[in-house]
């Protein structure tokens, strides 16, 4: 294995802080394979690339014969994690999160290794369907209210009237129990479960156990430069989306966030990371360059070298040539005519009506190579068109 303080340093790439770094470094220097806790709620998963920071820095010690333990917490699905929720989360059904634990494990293959000697799956209703409510009361026993009302969203619920529930109180005392019952060495967690795991250390601790150590990963904006990466928002880049999904998103990013993004979603070196940085700071053709770069890098990362070099000579041929790419999807539409604003439905039905009218009006809509500016705008459906909606999304329709 290599040396701890080299492993650590590597960590801290993507690393925003970390809770017991002493016992990392010496655990890394033990020789033994460390036990690395994985936690999700089996809720509807749509990983991105943020979630991936966490999974890649996991990769990096699999690589090194450390062991990921993913927990699926099936029992604290059913209760229902409260954090950064201002109301009660509904609860899934067992079926429900059946379905979503499998789509976790098929997404988190696409960067964690799941080989038997370094990866494990558990689930916390191991240990808490078997438990007896004297267990139960004794476990709780162990956490006062204060500790719990430290918490700032269960302290801004209250001074905004908002009920809370008592389950929502006692998820993050079974999340912390979690640690003690999978003998977890280290998690890698986004800042805001920072409180639920040092619950963790706190229940070892109490125990006897080890406690674990808790790394929490750096967090960028979305691909809108505001908020962080979310679905309800639509401002980011999931697991699943193909190559040439990863480069369009990526080249639309605003040229301040390349160089964060450059230092957390690849493995280009710092050196190179600055100079992205750079470049894009001065604008233009520069910055252009520098997203291609970025975006390669991220595709290759993902999907292999050949997609990233396929992907950049599609933009360069479709953006710099201002060329049509030679495939693209079909959409069969009922004619003889429909308006700019049927057509754009048929081509992209997860958009509300109010979305696609802006669209249009912003320009960002041509047919057959002409700007569509009014939604009302008729179209001869007699043969087929070419539907341009956005910087790399095009369809043909062709009449039924």
């Amino acid at each position: 294995m290599s040396e701890p303080s080299a492993v650590v340093d590597r960590l801290r790439r993507t690393t925003d802080s970390i809770v017991g770094e002493a016992d990392l470094l010496e655990r890394l220097g033990s020789g033994r394979p460390l036990r690395i806790k994985y936690g999700v709620d089996c809720t509807a998963p749509d990983l991105h690339l943020g979630h991936a920071a966490n999974l890649w820095m996991m990769r990096q010690l699999q690589d090194l014969g450390h062991r990921v333990v993913f927990l699926l917490g099936d029992l604290t699905t059913r209760v229902g994690d409260p954090t950064g929720r201002s109301e009660t989360r509904p609860v899934l059904t067992p079926e429900e999160i059946e379905v979503n634990a499998q789509s976790f494990l098929d997404q988190i293959s696409l960067v964690l290794r799941t080989d038997p000697e370094v990866f494990e799956v558990r689930r916390n209703s191991e240990w808490y369907d078997g438990m007896n409510v004297a267990e139960l009361l004794s476990l709780f026993g162990q956490v006062t209210h204060a500790q719990l009302m430290a918490r700032d969203m269960f302290r801004e619920r209250v001074a905004a009237g908002r009920e809370i529930a008592v389950h929502e109180l006692i998820y993050p005392v079974l999340q912390g129990y979690d640690s003690f019952a999978m003998r977890s060495d280290l998690t890698i967690v986004g800042s805001d479960q920072l409180f639920n795991e040092q619950l963790g250390r706190h229940f070892q601790q109490r125990l006897g156990a080890p406690p674990q150590v808790v790394i929490t990963t750096t967090i960028t904006p979305g691909i809108d430069g505001r908020a962080k990466q979310s679905k309800s928002l639509k401002n980011y880049i999931a697991l699943t989306d193909s190559p040439g999904d990863k480069f369009g998103k990526l080249m639309s990013i605003p040229d301040d966030l390349v160089e964060s993004y450059a230092r957390v979603y690849t493995e280009l070196s710092l050196g190179v990371v600055a100079a992205l940085g750079s470049a894009a700071a001065t604008g233009g053709p520069e910055a252009r360059d520098a997203k291609l770069r970025l975006a390669a890098a991220v595709v290759t990362r993902y999907h292999g070298a050949g997609a990233a070099r396929s992907e950049l000579e599609a933009f360069k041929r479709t953006f710099s040539d201002r060329e049509r790419p030679s495939e693209m999807p079909e959409i069969v539409v009922a004619g003889p005519v429909a308006t700019a604003l049927e057509l754009l439905q048929a081509a992209r039905p997860a958009d509300s009506k109010s979305e696609l009218r802006r669209r249009i009006r912003q320009g960002a809509v041509t047919i057959d190579g002409t700007r569509a500016d009014d939604p009302a705008t008729t179209i001869d459906l007699s043969t087929d068109v070419i539907l341009k909606s956005g910087s790399r999304t095009w369809h043909r329709i062709k009449p039924r």
